[in-house]
């Protein structure tokens, strides 16, 4: 595979797969909540009900920064492989929970608020897994292979999300009990976790803090020991604001696409077309497979096309659709209208996957996964809350142009930030 060691394909085999189940427990609720949030949230009236929708959804994103500063000083001090130990196990424990948790009807609010604290230790842990999987990949490879193996990361967290709508789509259409669903998820876990103990540290953090040891163990024998350690090289190096700024703002576009496509779009379903949940459930896992797809090219591509130069054609692709898409939304005349919209979206999606390695090799390694965790999930807390509570009221007072109002800012930065790191891979002579 593409000239990689035993070591490096085993690494590669391990983290997809607790990738992908990860993803599949993270996914699972949220691709289910047309049918779980009526069993765990009072019912109400349909606007209302949207904006629980939009509260269960975000209540997975808004407490990930604080998981970004608890797993990054993990990763930066601790390591990698203990970060993503860490995160598996914590998703497989709140799966448990879940598959055992009472209705509303029958233990009252407790139960929303018991759903909800499950979903913020599952959006903290998912949210170390994927950074902690994808920056082991970055620092055990070197380009050119190192863009498609990390790309890989993502695609297993697609393939995550299509599995776990997958398994929605069938209990829902043939009556199974939910709970199966998350015992399912729970399972998974528990083999990912275990099967990442053979993990090795990443070389790139185990080289750092062999240096780092060895420099401080010289300073025992000098007298200015604090000064001397704020004098070592790697403790001095700063990341870039305008770099960590960049990384901020092209994660931004991958929340508003997933919840436009797969929330906002399975709204229109049932309000517009009359569909169950259950084929909405059936109609996302269909579009997923889109975005499967656009995802598998971008990785082949990869391997023979800089990773910027290709997110530079998906911007121009998708900035172009998504200025007519609210003339398009407003003349559909039935659901597979809709259905060409988001597959459309999907496979053109605005993500930057392909390029995170490029981005994290800018960021210095002693706070590496700090910021790249930091950056992730506060890019994911502060859109995942505008476009699902803004949508609501946006739609409501402008229609469908509405969306413009945040698509439209989300495509400048995103376009800001792979000029910025066009900028320094010319610089550092690798595009």
């Amino acid at each position: 595979m593409l000239g990689l060691n035993k070591e490096q394909k085993e690494c590669i085999g391990l983290l997809s797969i607790g990738t992908f189940l990860e993803y599949f427990d993270l996914m699972l609720y949220v691709h289910m909540a047309v049918l779980l949030n009526e069993l765990f949230f009072p019912t109400t009236d349909a606007h209302a009900a949207k904006l629980i929708s939009a509260f269960a959804f975000c209540s997975v994103f808004v407490t990930r920064p604080i998981g970004a500063l608890l797993f990054g000083y993990i990763g930066d001090n601790i390591g990698r492989r203990a970060t993503v130990i860490i995160t598996t196990t914590m998703m497989a424990c709140s799966c448990i929970v879940m598959a055992n948790l009472p209705t509303y009807e029958q233990i009252g609010i407790s139960a929303a608020w018991i759903v909800t604290i499950c979903r913020v230790v599952q959006g903290m842990s998912s949210m170390g897994e994927i950074v902690g999987a994808e920056l082991y990949m970055t620092e055990i490879t070197k380009p050119p292979v190192q863009y498609p193996v990390t790309t890989i990361i993502a695609v297993f967290s697609v393939i995550g999300g299509n599995v776990a709508l997958g398994v929605a789509s069938l209990v829902t259409s043939f009556g199974f009990n939910w709970r199966i669903a998350f015992w399912i998820g729970a399972g998974v876990a528990v083999i990912g976790a275990i099967a990442r103990t053979r993990l090795r540290e990443t070389p790139d953090f185990v080289d750092f803090k062999r240096k780092a040891k060895k420099y401080l163990e010289e300073l025992n024998r000098t007298p200015e020991h604090i000064e001397a350690v704020l004098n070592y090289p790697t403790f001095q190096e700063k990341a870039n604001k305008i770099t960590l700024l960049s990384l901020f703002l092209i994660q931004c576009s991958w929340p508003v696409c997933f919840y436009f496509v797969y929330i906002h779009c399975g709204h229109i379903l049932k309000d517009s077309f009359g569909y169950s949940a259950e084929q909405v459930i059936h109609q996302n896992f269909i579009v997923s497979m889109m975005n499967l797809l656009g995802y598998l090219i971008i990785t082949y591509l990869s391997y023979i096309i800089h990773p910027l130069k290709i997110i530079k054609v998906k911007l121009i692709i998708f900035s172009i659709f998504i200025l007519i898409c609210p003339y398009l939304l407003s003349n559909i005349k039935s659901a597979d209208d809709l259905f060409l919209i988001q597959s459309f979206i999907m496979l053109f999606v605005l993500s930057a996957a392909s390029a995170m390695s490029v981005m994290y090799s800018h960021i210095p390694i002693f706070r590496r996964f700090t910021y790249a965790g930091l950056m992730f999930a506060l890019s994911r807390a502060v859109m995942h809350v505008i476009t699902s509570f803004g949508l609501v009221y946006l739609i409501e007072y402008f229609g469908h142009w509405g969306l413009l109002v945040i698509m439209v800012p989300v495509c400048i930065g995103f376009g800001f930030a792979v000029s910025h790191f066009e900028k320094l891979e010319i610089e550092a002579g690798n595009l």
